[in-house]
């Protein structure tokens, strides 16, 4: 264990290649390709009615497990483990232990192709063990220099770890409904995350990135009270206790996060692609919550707003934090970004509101708005993939380890 948590200096060879260097390399590397290719698999098994080459998962809960615990995840761990190192001064994960990790990952993604040859107790094993490591590696570094606040956002990693669980005893039959509290718990979670450190950070590069002075508008009330209610949202949702209750909380919550976003808003992020990005991705969960209320009041499609909370929020958040850590953490200039994030974020954007705003437009072409939403995807996905292989893979511009 000594040997993966050093202190930051002395300065490490930094070699030909860097994607072992620090975890947001190989996580984003994975979380953008597996994000482009599992879209692709799911465009062709619902669009186009590919043959479905799995056995222990109906194509609809594969496609939604793993945009939860395949792709969100590996941008969490991608973030932790190097915001920590920021955090503590302390190395985190490296090198071969690294490669470990993140072949656990991508082994977990690859298995549930294989069918009846892999049983599902050796994919639920690997899944798992991935998730307990990552929070592992993440707790340790925190305790060492007891960061109180972190260790709380880190433990969200537990409650996805147990979520996890819960989902393949829901697939063993070993729990009634399983699969949706896992399923569910796990988006709820990973919203939970970005609103931690949505809050963190977002405020943080408007203000930093516009180009001018200005302070945002932070309220103690809001920081204080959004989450309770979310997770009241979360838990009242998941167990189903009531509609209307639901519907309350996911209004309170569409209430707090909008004003949120008010005082976050400043004209100059428009002409920002890796603020607007951010701010048009929060956006679009705050919509989920309103979705959620029009669910239970005039019998609104669920899937609505998940995919406000998922493909829009989540999506759009996740591709715009990867974007701006890639460019911060190699040594580039983050106020100069690549030209071309402006139209990768404006093609998920466009899927987003073709997968969410047009149904609620004209339902009647339902199954062509879930098409387009999955080309536009794609495509950004692709693009971004295509873009930030290299800046992933080689050192960063200025010579140091990292």
């Amino acid at each position: 264990m000594a040997n993966i948590l050093l202190n930051i200096e002395p300065q490490k060879n930094v070699g030909k290649f860097a994607f072992l260097h620090l975890g947001f390399r190989p996580f984003f590397v994975g979380a953008s390709s597996f994000a482009f290719l599992a879209m692709l698999v799911w465009m062709g098994i619902y669009t186009f009615e590919w043959f479905t080459p799995f056995s222990h998962f109906s194509p609809m809960t594969w496609h939604a497990h793993e945009m939860i615990f395949g792709y969100s995840i590996a941008v969490v761990a991608g973030f932790l483990l190097t915001a920590v190192k920021n955090w503590t001064r302390i190395q985190t994960l490296h090198g071969y232990p690294l490669l470990f990790l993140f072949l656990l990952w991508l082994v977990a993604r690859l298995l549930p192709f294989f069918g009846d040859i892999v049983p599902l107790s050796i994919i639920a094993t690997i899944d798992n063990l991935f998730i307990l490591l990552l929070s592992l590696f993440i707790f340790l570094p925190l305790l060492k220099v007891r960061d109180k606040k972190s260790i709380a956002l880190a433990s969200l990693l537990l409650l996805l770890l147990i979520s996890n669980i819960v989902f393949y005893c829901g697939l063993y039959g070993l729990l009634s409904n399983g699969i949706y509290y896992g399923l569910y718990a796990g988006l709820y979670l990973i919203l939970s995350f970005i609103f931690v450190m949505g809050r963190r950070v977002i405020p943080f590069f408007i203000e930093k990135g516009v180009g001018y002075p200005i302070q945002v508008k932070n309220w103690q009330w809001v920081d204080k009270s959004h989450l309770i209610v979310f997770w009241a949202f979360a838990i009242v949702d998941l167990v189903n206790f009531n509609p209307y209750l639901t519907a309350t909380f996911a209004g309170l919550s569409f209430l707090i996060h909008g004003l949120r976003l008010v005082g976050w808003f400043t004209r100059g992020l428009w002409k920002k692609p890796l603020l607007w990005i951010l701010y048009v991705g929060y956006a679009f969960i705050v919509i989920g919550f309103m979705l959620k209320v029009l669910v239970v009041i005039s019998g609104l499609s669920v899937y609505l707003a998940v995919h406000a909370f998922a493909f829009g929020g989540i999506g759009m958040i996740t591709i715009g934090m990867m974007a701006r850590v890639s460019l911060g953490h190699t040594g580039r200039n983050i106020f100069n970004p690549p030209r071309s994030l402006f139209w990768i974020f404006a093609l998920l954007l466009c899927g987003s509101v073709v997968r969410v705003i047009f149904p609620l437009i004209d339902n009647s072409f339902y199954l062509l708005w879930i098409a387009f939403s999955q080309f536009f995807w794609i495509f950004a996905f692709g693009w971004f993939f295509y873009i930030y292989f290299p800046i992933l893979i080689y050192p960063r511009t200025d010579g140091h380890y990292g």
